[in-house]
Order: C-alpha cells, then structure tokens, then sequence
C-alpha cells in the first residue's frame, strides 16, 4: 500500500463534505449542497447554527428521556445518542471530533492523544502518544495500558453491543475473548505508560477516525466490573456518576480532576446534569413546549415524535427552539435471511416492491422530517444524490410484490415484525402496506432500551425488525460491511446485519475495496456494491431522517452535531441563566 498521511486522508475526506456528506454519515451543512430529491428543507433554528447563543458557567441541565441508556460501558456503547452522552461527559478517547456545527463538526482533533495518530509500515502501524496530566475521577494519571484494557474488553463475548473495529481490525484478534480471560493481544503495545501502539492485519488509512470510538477510551482493570459496568463507568471526562437508578434517574456532576486547559472540545458548562427516564408517549415534547420551571433548562432525548411536530410548527417561538439537522442515516426494514420466508431472494425482491415508503415518511412526521430511502448508501456517502437503481415508486407496487410472490409461491405470507415501542406508529403503516400486497403482518413491541438486544439475539430474531444505520465516519467502510458482511453476525448482540445476510460475493468484494489504496475508487466501487446489494434486496431501505429536537427556553449552545447523527453535541450545551435552573 501507498502510505497516506493523516492531511491527504482528512483532504479527501473533506472534499468529499463539499459536496454534502457529514462526518460519521451522521449530518452535514444543508447549505453545502446534496439534498435528496424531493426533501424539504428542516423547519425551526437553520441548520449548522447554534440555538440560544453561548452558554453561561453554572446550573443544571435537564435532560427529558422516555427511555434508559441501551449501555454506557465504552465497551458497549454504539447507538445515538448514548455513544456522544458518553463521549461527551464521561470519557475520552484517542482522538475526538470538533465541537461545531456544520462541517467544521467534521473534523477531528486530538483528545487523549497528542496527535491524531502516527502511521508507519504503510498503514498497517499506528502509534499514539498521551498527553501530560490526564487523570481519572479519583485523581490517579491514565495511562496507555488503559486504553489497551479497554480495546481487549470489546472482545468479551459477555460485553455485547460494542463498536466491532478492534476485531476487524487488530493482528491475532480472530479467536480472542477479551482480557477476564487472562490473556492480552501482543498487537496492542504500551512500551510506556504514554505510549500505545497498534498492529493491524492490513492497512488502513482512517485510522484515526477509528480512534474516536469509545472503544479507544481507558478503563483501569481494577475498575473492572464485567456487566455491572455499564452502571459506573470510571470518568475520565468532565462529569463523573452520583446516581444512577435504571429506567428512573442518572446524576451527573463535576468530575474536579478533569483540567480543562488539557481538553480544548468539551466546554463543561453546566455543574450537574440530570436525566430524567421512563416518560411516557408525547409527555416530553409537551413539557418542552411548555417550558415552565425546570423544564425550561431542559433538551430531550432521544428526539420529539412524529405526531409533535404540528405542535411545533404552528407556534413560531416554540419553533424556533427546534433543531432539525440530516442524520446521513438509512432506516431499514430487515428481513431475517436466516430462514423462511427471507430465505428466498425472490420473496425479497418482492419486499422491495410491497413497502409504501410514502406512509413511512407521514408516520415519521412528514416531508419536513424526513425523505424516503432509494438505496442503501445514505446521500451523505453518494455525494449528495440520491442512488435509485431499482427505480421502485415511493408508493410501492402491490401488483408487482404479488406477481414476485405468485412467482416464488408464498402468495399467503404471514409474518411477524418487532418494532420499539416508539415506531408503533411506523410498525401499524408497514402493516398495512404490505398488506396491499397480500402480506399478514403481525406486530410485537419491545422497550428503546433493549431492543437492539432483541433483534440482536439472531437464534430468536424476528421475521422482521426497523432499525438503523450510521456511518462512525464519512466512508462506505462504516457503512455497508456493518450490514451485510455474513462474517460480521453474533450469535448474541449482533450489531447491523440484523438481516443475517451471508452471501460470499459480497464479502470478497468487501475486503478488495477495503484493500483499495485510493480513497475515490474506492467510494465508487462503494456506491457499485450499494447497486449489486439492492439488486439482492437483504433489506428494505425506508428512509433518510432528519433529528427533530426541541430544548427550553433557557437552553444555550444547542446544535445538531454531524457525527452525532443530528444529536445534540453535549460538549458544547448549557444554559442562559444558570440562576433559573432548578435540581
């Protein structure tokens, strides 16, 4: 391989954001061009800007959540917005990304690490040095052996749910199973207590970008509490954990030991930071809307629902307190390829057909919310346009589905879908659409907080499942292996191929373009895969969302941040007037 540098990656990569792709797949300036046809721009505060001006030092942020954290072990944590919460306000990483909006937000800085990293033996090498005087909550220095701990711990088969990076890409980690085993990976080296050193099984050249995950945050072994971690993590950011009470309360407050003048991203501003769980259908968005005593001080998360955004709408001060940046995310629906039905690619092929995408965008909020998915590839990773290479009607076409399942002779299909508990609506529109085309769809719920785990468990996956999928940053090596490489499925807390779609073709084309040494042939031989996928149909794109999210009236600071698929970027949030805040 050519060596590439750290400057001819970020060059590429930041040309690729001229022409609309947001770092991580999550978001971009709408400004900068690439709206898929037919999208209407976000209502509320413009995109990239930044709602209520700076934050004053000071108070307590609220944060109104209907739902628990899926996992805050950085081990563990790979789905918005836990990920940027843990990012943000309990740990750091490697290397972290800017905290602006726009594409600035896309760029990435040291964190822990003095550099972004440094590469050597073309690609296959890469090397990190700590900075001097990064501590822990308890005052003790983190050191690379840490960082090293943590990266074997997302080997761990009972440490499920975590970014799959280190064991795509470390030497020697096929048949490792993290560090309770005894055993520790020679291809992470810690010569020194600053130094860390990794040795990959092939080049790869956006290292660096991988080194923001919270997989490349310290955990001390001796804070190590197997599962029971997601409880406490050991705070190497700005906040450290009072309380948490699973499903009620987490309390957030100053982590003393943190030195600000060591970490340039993370504003910290307000004192203590409490979120509040387990509110029920729309009670968040009402509060918000409201704004009355604490609730003023408050955002939300995940993000407002679909049958809120008429609230919003049509009171001008209320909306402008609404952020609405792209995600560069892809909804799909998964069809479980593992067995019949979806075992049959005809029957697929007429799944593509059956989903009316329009009824999806009315059940997510409208044209202002969100736009219809055409291919697997997000815009933000087709240079801003929109790929249709089945040429399906937004509608769908019933009689097409029927003739394809006449075809394959399952005209009387009967599955059943699992939706979260939030996408009913979405669940009750899919129903009725594949119903059109003779499909009995019967509908099971299951609570935000362990639905991933539960179309994640592959021995009892659904027939099919709605989720998602985000680039960790803006290449389609993020993207389209995480879904539909067979090599990458668990038997346990399988992540992005909920589909269990196995397919020896498309994994050998996977690893050439992987080993491809230029970035531009290497984004289209991404954007020809998305074709031959869709062609092959393991799943049904559905849509291309916007992140509706709406804060008090006391909110400073507040943007959606491109990595953070439109989230709130909780480096940068606090308050007006930290005397109004209340808790």
């Amino acid at each position: 391989m050519t060596r590439r540098t750290h400057a001819a990656l970020a060059a590429a990569l930041a040309a690729t954001l001229t022409l609309g792709l947001g770092a991580c797949g999550k978001d971009d300036k709408s400004d900068t061009g690439g709206e898929a046809a037919g999208s209407t721009k976000a209502p509320g505060a413009a995109s990239g800007t930044i709602v209520g001006g700076t934050p004053v030092k000071g108070g307590t942020l609220t944060v109104l959540s209907n739902q628990d954290f899926a996992h805050l072990d950085p081990a563990r944590n790979w789905t918005m917005p836990n990920m940027d919460f843990g990012i943000r306000l309990l740990y750091r990483t490697l290397v972290t990304f800017k905290a602006e909006p726009g594409a600035a937000g896309s760029e990435i800085v040291p964190d822990l690490a003095t550099d972004v990293g440094r590469p050597s033996d073309g690609g296959r090498t890469w090397a990190f040095t700590l900075k001097d005087g990064v501590k822990y909550e308890d005052g003790t220095p983190i050191k690379a052996a840490d960082i090293k701990y943590n990266v074997e711990r997302s080997f761990a088969p009972d440490l499920t749910g975590g970014p799959d990076y280190a064991a795509q890409y470390l030497a020697g980690g096929e048949n490792y199973k993290g560090p309770l085993t005894g055993e520790h990976l020679a291809s992470v080296e810690t010569p020194d207590d600053k130094t860390i050193i990794f040795h990959l099984k092939r080049p790869v050249a956006e290292f660096s970008y991988t080194a923001t995950l919270p997989t490349f945050s310290p955990v001390p072994q001796s804070q190590e509490k197997g599962t029971q971690y997601d409880l406490r993590p050991f705070s190497s950011g700005p906040y450290k954990i009072e309380t948490y009470e699973r499903g009620k309360q987490l309390v957030l407050v100053r982590n003393t030991n943190w030195d600000p003048s060591g970490d340039p991203v993370r504003k910290a501003y307000p004192d203590k930071i409490v979120v509040v769980q387990g509110l029920k259908g729309g009670q968040v968005d009402d509060r918000l809307i409201a704004s009355e005593g604490a609730d003023a001080s408050a955002v939300e998360m995940p993000w407002m629902r679909p049958e809120s955004v008429a609230k919003v709408l049509t009171k001008p001060d209320v909306k402008e307190r609404l952020v609405a940046e792209r995600t560069g995310c892809t909804d799909l629906l998964y069809m479980n390829n593992s067995r019949a039905p979806f075992d049959d690619p005809k029957v697929r092929e007429a799944m593509m057909y059956a989903v009316d995408k329009d009824s999806q965008v009315t059940a997510f909020g409208g044209p202002a919310m969100t736009d219809y998915a055409s291919s697997f590839l997000p815009p933000a990773l087709t240079g801003g346009a929109r790929q249709d290479p089945l040429k399906i009607p937004s509608t769908g076409d019933p009689a097409k589905a029927k003739e394809l399942l006449a075809a394959a002779g399952k005209s009387d299909l009967k599955v059943s879908l699992t939706v979260s508990t939030g996408d009913k609506t979405r669940g009750e529109a899919l129903q009725q659409s594949l119903a059109k085309a003779g499909i009995q769809v019967t509908i099971n719920t299951a609570d935000p907080s362990v639905y991933s785990d539960t179309i994640g468990d592959t021995k009892n996956a659904p027939d099919l499942s709605l989720s998602g999928w985000c680039p960790d940053y803006p290449s389609g090596a993020t993207f389209l292996p995480f879904l539909f490489d067979g090599r990458t499925i668990k038997e346990t807390g399988n992540q992005g191929n909920y589909s269990q779609f196995r397919d020896q073709a498309t994994s050998e084309r996977i690893d050439q373009i992987n080993a491809m040494t230029d970035l531009n042939e290497a984004s289209a031989a991404w954007l020809q895969l998305d074709q031959d996928l869709m062609k092959k149909a393991p799943a049904v794109p559905v849509l291309w969302q916007r992140r509706p999210l709406l804060v008090g009236t006391n909110i400073a600071g507040a943007f959606g941040h491109p990595v953070w698929t439109g989230f709130f970027d909780f480096a940068t949030i606090g308050l007006k007037d930290p005397s109004k805040s209340q808790g």
